[in-house]
């Protein structure tokens, strides 16, 4: 059988690839590496898979059309360990695996990542490259996944994170936490030639772009503030036309690497595949698997230039239209069906979302949050249909067999998930004249189902691990009234927690919905099997 690494030398033996059915780069590595490198226009931090599976495609498709002469340097500022074991002992290469509905697959060498970097502030080397490339008159955007906690500068008390407060006192030669090590990069860049760039941030969350450009310059303003840079540095970052700080809307479905997936792999001979969990908890392996579907809208404000992104499937857009099809996706027509899945799959010892949605009461649960209750508030961004975007999420994309996404991985952090996901639709219902909040009825079933699963035990009676959640403890200690098999132990209890429009996006008692929700979460404590009832009573 064929034995085959995935690095450069091996790519030269092309036919060995098509044999097994792999595409390889179509352009010279070597021309763009060594172009970008001397000639950087894209530098990305967040080296994990959505980065590597989409974006890092994005200008690997662009290469193949002769569209671009430059890749992406991808940089991290978390996890040095993914540089160090899966980008550079394979060259910078990445396996990627389209699973696709019909139970094919596709496979593919992305190339266009010229250079990796840890943005490690106690290696001097790395980064001194990484103040290279930032001075760079040539590079046009420094683009994000680096998730929205990459951006928080306070913890969930609202105090300064001790490294941000450290990073403040201290100055941009000392900097550590992200936006520390980009602000620093910035001041670097405006020393020599203050040149025009853009700041894309491509992570999943509401008004990325203002995220990014809000701590950025909360740490500049601080600087200033004690003499590490001046007051030009400030009106630099505040200038739109010399620096953009453009918003986007991204979407693709991006799993952990599967064990399924990594035994093809290796029956077609491709050695080296094995996933593995860094130190730092990433697991992660040399290939990505994830959905084909795939959305990216941007903003297209960029001072210095871009990629040709348009031709490689981007939306380019306004402001307006970015939000737009940001709140269609998270508000409406894909983050709440997944959250809803998430909390009960978790209650009803489901392991895959695709699982799920062969659970009669569990597709009709999203189809009504959809259709019946999202779509009358919807948000219609003009460019992409949302009645036809979640009839693709409910009929293709969150049935796909070979997705194998987890509830427990949605799961996770839902407290910073619920007010968006589904506070702005109660609040769309609460501002419309001709609508009644008290009518909703299957998103307050998912807030309850939400509830139940904060409790720790599942729909059999058991105790059930939950996800990581930063609120996790002091929700659960607000629920501790509440208790499994005494449905009595609600009334009462959840008031406090339902008022809190920190935690819903809106005061579920001042809106009249709370006696709803804790009704619905009376009958899902009754006992083992009361969630699997509760869902039939309202589903069936």
């Amino acid at each position: 059988m064929l034995s085959i690494s995935m690095n450069r030398q091996s790519l030269k033996k092309a036919e060995d690839w098509a044999g097994i059915g792999v595409t390889l780069p179509k352009f010279d590595l070597e021309k763009v590496s060594s172009k970008t490198i001397s000639e950087p226009t894209w530098l990305h931090f967040g080296a994990g898979n959505i980065f590597r599976g989409f974006i890092a495609r994005l200008s690997q498709d662009l290469l193949n059309q002769g569209l671009s002469e430059t890749g992406i340097i991808a940089a991290d500022t978390f996890d040095y360990e993914i540089i160090d074991r899966i980008y550079r002992p394979f060259d910078d290469l990445t396996l990627m695996v389209d699973l696709r509905p019909d139970g094919s697959t596709g496979y593919e060498i992305i190339g266009s990542i010229a250079e990796s970097r840890k943005a490690d502030p106690s290696d001097a080397s790395e980064m001194d490259r990484l103040r290279e490339i930032a001075s760079s008159s040539s590079l046009q955007m420094i683009s994000f996944t680096i998730t929205e906690k990459g951006y928080a500068l306070y913890d969930m008390s609202g105090k300064l994170l001790p490294v941000v407060q450290k990073d403040m006192e201290e100055g941009p030669a000392f900097a550590r936490h992200a936006m520390s090590i980009v602000c620093a990069l910035l001041w670097e860049r405006f020393r020599n030639g203050a040149f025009p760039l853009a700041l894309a941030s491509m992570d999943n969350c509401s008004q990325n772009g203002k995220k990014l450009k809000d701590s950025v310059l909360e740490i500049a303003t601080s600087w200033e503030a004690k003499g590490f840079v001046s007051s030009e540095f400030i009106s630099y970052l505040n200038d739109s036309s010399r620096v953009a700080f453009p918003w986007s809307m991204i979407d693709k479905i991006t799993p952990r690497p599967d064990a399924s997936v990594e035994k093809m792999i290796n029956d077609m001979g491709i050695t080296g595949m094995s996933p593995f969990t860094t130190a730092k908890g990433t697991f992660i392996a040399p290939f990505v698997n994830a959905e084909v579907p795939q959305y990216l809208v941007m903003e297209d404000a960029f001072p210095n230039g871009r990629p040709m992104l348009e031709k490689a499937g981007v939306y380019m857009t306004d402001r307006e239209t970015v939000n737009k099809a940001e709140r269609m996706k998270v508000t409406t027509c894909l983050n709440p069906l997944h959250t809803a899945l998430a909390v009960y799959g978790c209650l009803l010892g489901y392991t895959r979302i695709s699982d799920e949605m062969k659970d009669p009461e569990l597709v009709s649960l999203i189809r009504k949050i959809g259709y019946d209750e999202g779509l009358v508030v919807v948000t219609d961004p003009k460019i992409l249909n949302p009645e036809k975007f979640l009839a693709e999420v409910i009929e293709e994309r969150l049935p796909n067999p070979f997705i194998p996404d987890a509830p427990q991985r949605i799961a996770t952090d839902t407290s910073l998930k619920v007010p968006i996901r589904f506070g702005e639709t109660i609040k769309s219902y609460i501002a419309e004249p001709s609508l009644q909040v008290e009518s909703l009825t299957y998103i307050p079933l998912a807030l309850a189902g939400w509830l139940r699963y904060l409790l720790g035990i599942d729909d059999k009676g058991d105790a059930m691990q939950l996800s990581s959640d930063p609120l996790l403890s002091s929700l659960q200690e607000q629920l501790k009234g509440v208790r499994f098999g005494e449905p009595s132990s609600v009334k009462g209890n959840l008031d406090g927690l339902l008022s809190n429009a920190s935690v819903f996006g809106a005061d579920l008692v001042a809106c009249g919905l709370s006696p709803k929700i804790e009704g619905y979460l009376s009958e899902l404590v009754e006992g083992p099997g009361a969630v699997r009832n509760t869902l039939k009573k309202y589903l069936d």
